[in-house]
């Protein structure tokens, strides 16, 4: 049995008839069939993963919330949050990042944004094909060299 409709000008068509006639019943690449959604955590850890990597960057997020991630961070069985100090708002196609840093003293506060900036949008860009609209720095404080450490944060190379 066909399957019949009638389109607006009254003429009859077969279900196959209303495919693309670009595509075959498999319907084109496969590559591009269905939809792909990245979670906001997925680049959350992306883009914290390289802004730790950028020398001069000695933490990330608010001392506030490096203290809890610190204890957290102790307790058995709990990870080390690698998107602490990272929000991002991620669409369909682009994402917006807004990241919270701790540099080192001595180094250059611009330069050291500049190249934060730079590694998170080639990371989060190849990695997950958005577009990256902007990224946000926010400098919460200079570790100086007589401070004690809480606990250093390890770079992941």
């Amino acid at each position: 049995m066909t399957d019949m409709t009638e389109n607006r000008g009254g003429e009859t068509e077969t279900a196959a008839a209303r495919r693309s006639p670009l595509t075959k019943s498999g319907g084109g690449d496969p590559g591009s069939r269905g939809r792909t959604t990245i979670a906001d955590g997925v680049v959350e850890k992306i883009a914290g993963l390289a802004a730790r990597d950028v020398d001069g960057v000695h933490a990330m997020g608010s001392g506030l919330s490096r203290t809890f991630g610190a204890v957290r961070d102790r307790v058995p069985g709990g990870a080390k949050s690698v998107s602490r100090g990272v929000k991002v708002e991620v669409g369909e196609v682009q994402a917006a990042l807004d990241l919270e840093i701790v540099v080192e003293y001595g180094v250059s506060i611009a330069d050291v944004a500049r190249d934060v900036r730079e590694n998170v949008i080639t990371a989060v860009e190849r990695m997950t094909g958005l577009e990256v609209v902007e990224v946000n720095i926010a400098v919460s404080d200079v570790k100086l060299p007589d401070e004690e450490e809480e606990e250093p944060e390890r770079r992941i190379q």
